[in-house]
């Protein structure tokens, strides 16, 4: 045999080999009742280019509020708790209107990976529409019923006064809010983190700068917090509004353009399927709460604390949730399935190892963590309890925040509406067991547990079978 031969039959080795790695990737192919996983890493520089801008602008986003808090705490008990009723009251007012970035995002990244810089303006200008009538309505509602919601929220006497100052005056700042969310849904569609987070910080140093000038210059007390709170909500929604424009004018691939009407109604019946996965969420969330509450004061003490240590470790895996968001839609814009899949598994493998680090550094914080959050004792002894849970729940936190960004990519909004659902639904039964059954706070953490694992079989059984990149592969292979 010659040297040629073996030459010959080495190449025709390699293209049988290649022949069946493509038939695995086909939706034709039996192959694919098990996808062939991709977990290259040539996608890191565009999924950090994404996340790391990402991060910053989650981690800021808090950062309102505590100025506030910092600097109302300083006019006494009254006024902190009238700002703390009213957080709660915005906060409850506006998470369900999350859409308008979760639904914006992909709408506009798939339009700017087919290179339909007409059709991404039309999305930008739609949710921009649907936010300012929302923003509006909703400024209309809380105006209208504002002694009611405090009274709910349990504001009486004394509280009622300036906690009415406030609710009516950031309120009207609505539209602002949810302009800004329809602005980071549009700018992380086009593949830009950055811009967001500019806003983001913008909007923190005009509330940081109106804080004290208002509330002890001037002289405003409470009524200046919320004026500068106002304020900067509408600084970043006027700065969106004139980013977007400058982007247009400079010709870098947004052209905005009139919405088309009907288009609005698929756009809203999106909305109310992901505020519904938004609720099913929060509600559970509140239930553990007030499970914690019935346990006893401590017990609720202590998983407030671990519940807003949880919530800060979310925010490193929420960016690359956004980064999952943004590259899976542009990649099925582009009819490349293959590519929204390999970068898809990249980034639950990089979810995967983030969710096991945060989960190892916090496990070695235990010694002293709980002390920083309370100077009561039975408090931090039941934080540590609790502390297995947060920690060793991180890598599964991971994969399902990750999860969820890239069925946020894909627009499978009404699956993860019915899978939210059916896992609130089982963490729900646990927590409504803890009380008669005695479990205490472990009980209630066990149903966060719960609520998380029904999460992740749910995503994992959808993402294993054929359907979710396949049915666009198909689309595309068809043409």
């Amino acid at each position: 045999m010659t040297l040629r031969d073996v030459a010959g039959r080495v190449r025709a080795r390699h293209v049988v080999l290649l022949r069946l790695v493509e038939a695995s990737h086909r939706p034709s192919s039996r192959f694919l009742l098990i996808p062939l996983p991709s977990f290259t890493a040539r996608y890191d520089r565009d999924i950090l280019a994404l996340a790391v801008p990402a991060l910053g602008t989650l981690a800021v986003g808090p950062l309102v509020s505590l100025v506030d808090t910092a600097f109302v705490g300083q006019l006494g008990r009254v006024p902190l708790a009238a700002l703390g009723v009213n957080a709660s009251v915005f906060s409850l007012s506006f998470i369900l209107f999350n859409f308008l970035a979760y639904a914006t995002t992909p709408r506009v990244a798939g339009a700017y990976g087919r290179g339909d810089r007409e059709e991404a303006g039309r999305a930008v200008v739609q949710a921009l529409t649907l936010a300012a009538g929302l923003g509006l309505a909703a400024t209309l509602v809380l105006e209208a019923a504002a002694p009611l919601i405090l009274r709910a929220m349990g504001a009486s006497g004394d509280l009622m006064p300036p906690a009415l100052r406030y609710l009516r005056i950031r309120a009207l700042a609505g539209p602002a809010v949810l302009l800004v969310l329809a602005g980071h849904g549009a700018f992380r569609g086009y593949q830009d983190t950055r811009t967001p987070l500019y806003v983001s910080l913008a909007l923190n140093a005009v509330n940081a700068a109106l804080d004290p000038l208002l509330i002890f210059g001037l002289g405003w007390g409470l009524t200046g917090a919320a004026t500068a709170t106002a304020g900067a909500q509408w600084t970043g929604a006027l700065g969106f509004l004139w980013l977007l424009l400058v982007r247009q004018r400079e010709a870098k691939g947004l052209v905005l353009a009139w919405p088309r009407w009907r288009a609005l109604l698929p756009f809203m019946k999106t909305g109310w399927t992901l505020a519904a996965r938004t609720l099913a969420l929060t509600g559970t969330m509140a239930l553990a709460t007030a499970v914690a509450a019935r346990v006893g004061t401590a017990e609720v003490a202590a998983h407030q604390v671990a519940a807003q240590f949880w919530s800060l470790l979310a925010l490193v895996v929420d960016a690359l949730a956004v980064a999952a968001q943004a590259l899976v839609a542009r990649y099925l814009g582009e009819e490349k399935p293959r590519e929204a899949r390999a970068v898809a598994n990249r980034l639950l493998v990089m979810g995967l190892a983030v969710g096991a680090l945060l989960g190892l550094g916090f496990w070695g914080m235990q010694p002293f963590l709980p002390a920083l959050f309370t100077d009561d004792p039975a408090t931090a002894r039941l934080v540590e309890k609790v502390f297995p849970f947060v920690a060793l729940m991180q890598p599964l936190n991971a994969l399902v925040f990750v999860g969820d960004g890239v069925f946020l990519g894909v627009e499978d909004f009404g699956f993860l509406a019915k899978a939210m659902a059916a896992s609130a639904a089982g963490a729900a039964v646990v927590l409504l067991l803890v009380m008669p059954m005695g479990w205490g706070l472990a009980g209630v953490w066990w149903g966060l547990v719960a609520l998380m694992a029904l999460r992740a079989v749910t995503l994992g059984v959808r993402y294993g079978r054929p359907g979710l990149f396949e049915r666009v592969e198909a689309e595309g292979d068809a043409v």
